[in-house]
């Protein structure tokens, strides 16, 4: 057994864990969740999601399961519910065991604008999501609470973001809110994990871009590291509370054992 008051990802596991013992999952986020890549011709940038290059994928093709990108460049919280290839994934028929959320970077620069800011617990309805208030809060709960509605028992997992050396002042600042923030929502729902990068993940600093990045996105390498550092870090929440995912073969369906945790 893992000892579990050290690092989840102080040692990198190679093949998926027990990540593995979900058979859909969905990724729900912006660029970063979705692969993509910066083009430039020496005059124009261009931004590409190559969703195969995504660390979902990546994932999928390790733990051999079916992943959904719900995904893609620029995509806020606020943003999600109003993108119609989004709003797809609310479709009962795409209703997945798992879910992971990497959701926040793209609000950073657009939360101020909002009605209620950054926003608290308070913003959200627990009855009835759309009537969520206006703030980043508000939003990132509801896209928590429309999966729950179509798939009661998924399990979720939140992602905090890594520290990058190029992250100063106001931004870093931003960036904490929101794992602070993040790290709270266990109390709000049941069945939901934090998969803090912010805390455990290796800084973003000037050689790990060198490495990792191209032109302010990631490389096929990071992807790739990345995804790594997502089905360690499932694989450790697993094997530190197995008794919430025993039943995870009953998700979905219309059966369970009522002598285990449900």
């Amino acid at each position: 057994m893992k000892n579990f008051d050290e690092n989840p990802l102080k040692e990198l596991i190679s093949d998926g864990g027990f990540t593995a013992i979900f058979r859909t999952m969905a990724v729900v986020g912006d660029s970063l969740a979705s692969g993509e890549h910066t083009g430039f011709d020496g005059k124009t940038r261009t931004y590409n999601d190559y969703y195969e290059y995504s660390w979902g994928q990546y994932l999928a093709r390790k733990c051999g399961m079916k992943v959904y990108n719900f995904s893609c460049g620029g995509l806020s919280a606020k943003g999600y519910v109003n993108y119609s290839n989004i709003t797809k994934s609310y479709m009962p028929e795409k209703a997945c065991q798992a879910y992971i959320i990497a959701l926040g970077r793209n609000d950073m620069n657009q939360w101020d604008n909002y009605e209620y800011g950054f926003g608290s617990i308070d913003d959200v309805d627990f009855e009835n999501p759309d009537n969520n208030k206006d703030s980043f809060v508000g939003h990132y709960v509801k896209i928590i609470q429309k999966y729950r509605q179509i798939q009661p028992k998924s399990r979720i997992f939140v992602v905090t973001m890594p520290v990058s050396a190029s992250d100063k002042g106001l931004l870093d600042e931003k960036c904490d809110r929101h794992a602070e923030f993040l790290r709270t929502l266990p109390q709000y729902f049941d069945f939901l994990y934090v998969i803090d990068l912010r805390k455990y993940a290796p800084i973003h600093d000037e050689e790990f871009v060198y490495t990792y990045y191209c032109d302010g996105h990631m490389n096929a390498m990071g992807y790739l590291l990345t995804a790594q550092q997502m089905w360690t870090y499932i694989d450790y929440i697993i094997r530190k509370n197995p008794k919430d995912f025993n039943q995870v073969a009953f998700i979905g369906k219309t059966v369970h054992n009522i002598k285990e945790k449900w």
